[in-house]
């Protein structure tokens, strides 16, 4: 069996050309190091938030990298610059706003400004596809929340079967009859 891949992209126009270390994209990678036992591989790009360039790259991860997982970091607040989640959309035959509604839920628990993030996720053939915050704590706090749904939610697009390590972060599968 092949490994699983998971595409993580951090849009920054700073990262991408090396002004400062890309510790949001880090942090999304050392997380599913966390949570899944299943063998997997990342497949990492840091690119700048231009809106064709985000679109071309899920594009790319999911077309032809063949992820069924993209989680994009960056690029979801209110600025002129922020576009992720109009390139999600773009791309993707189905939306699922029930992550953002939950990631925007959680935050506010934490930072008032949370109603300003724009955060987005979809359906792009066999690849789900999650925009997160760009901080890592908030990059954390929001996967704990959403990423009980994922694996199952990879199995209801025909994606390949992700398992976690319960002890970290338990997916949620219905029962079986």
């Amino acid at each position: 069996m092949s490994k699983i891949k998971i595409g993580v992209i951090t849009a920054s126009d700073r990262a991408s050309k090396g002004i400062y270390e890309d510790i949001s994209g880090v942090a999304i990678q050392d997380t599913m190091k966390e949570y899944l036992t299943s063998e997997f591989e990342i497949v990492y790009r840091c690119i700048p938030d231009e809106q064709d360039v985000l679109e071309s790259t899920m594009k790319e991860l999911c077309d032809e990298a063949g992820c069924c997982l993209v989680v994009t970091t960056g690029g979801t607040g209110p600025a002129l610059r922020d576009v992720t989640p109009e390139a999600t959309e773009n791309v993707c035959q189905k939306m699922m706003p029930g992550f953002g509604e939950l990631m925007r839920q959680v935050s506010l628990q934490y930072v008032a400004t949370a109603i300003l993030s724009r955060q987005t996720a979809g359906i792009r053939g066999k690849s789900l596809i999650i925009n997160l915050p760009g901080k890592p704590k908030s990059i954390r706090e929001c996967l704990d929340a959403v990423f009980p749904a994922v694996p199952y939610c990879v199995d209801l697009i025909g994606g390949p079967y992700i398992q976690t390590n319960e002890e970290v972060i338990k997916a949620f599968r219905p029962k079986s009859k």
